[in-house]
């Protein structure tokens, strides 16, 4: 049973559900108009379709066992591909004048994912763990309690990794704390993109 939780806890806190999930939240929070939830929603999910098409692909071409991605070879070509996906999406949001708030919050995807290719000698640092703490810093702006209850999300998308073997108590730590410092960094940059 736990397993099997910790399974559901893990899709639900995937970074392609939580991340966008808060960025609609907060759109929705600032009284975005049709348009620009729409254009939200439809970037989240092309950036969706086109990582599990991939992801796929790759399976089916036998390069991967599993969709999720988990032997090294096959995160480190994962990584690569969400890093140019990212990048990609970044720019295309920023070329929208009306969506350069989601451009900043898709750069800082980018960085993520960079930090976890950057830091993956020492340690595989949990992208689930650091979307999730990420979009709970996010919530921030709705409230502190909506904040909170990211936070106690995130706590429990840690423990489903460690649950289903994906990663050790480090990999999490380092999560969360780049999460956290990719939630602030959107803070802290947000008035100047916007402005």
């Amino acid at each position: 049973m736990s397993h099997r939780l910790a399974r559901i806890v893990s899709v639900f806190g995937h970074p392609l559900v939580c991340l966008p999930v808060a960025a609609l939240l907060l759109a929705a929070h600032q009284d975005a108009g049709p348009a620009r939830l729409s254009a939200l929603m439809l970037g989240s999910g092309a950036i969706a379709l086109g990582v599990m098409g991939y992801s796929r692909w790759q399976v089916r071409r036998e390069r991967w066992r599993h969709v999720d991605a988990s032997g090294h070879g096959e995160r480190r070509s994962l990584n690569r591909f969400l890093l140019a996906v990212f990048a990609v999406a970044t720019l295309a949001a920023w070329a929208g004048a009306a969506q350069r708030e989601f451009a900043l919050g898709l750069a800082l995807s980018a960085l993520l994912i960079a930090v976890a290719m950057l830091s993956a000698r020492w340690c595989k640092l949990s992208l689930h763990v650091a979307f999730a703490m990420y979009a709970a810093v996010l919530l921030v702006q709705l409230s502190w309690l909506a904040c909170a209850a990211g936070i106690a999300f995130t706590a429990a998308v840690a423990w489903s990794r460690l649950a289903l073997d994906r990663h050790a108590p480090r990999d999490l730590v380092a999560g969360a704390i780049a999460g956290l410092l990719a939630g602030l960094a959107f803070w802290r940059l947000s008035p100047a993109v916007a402005g």
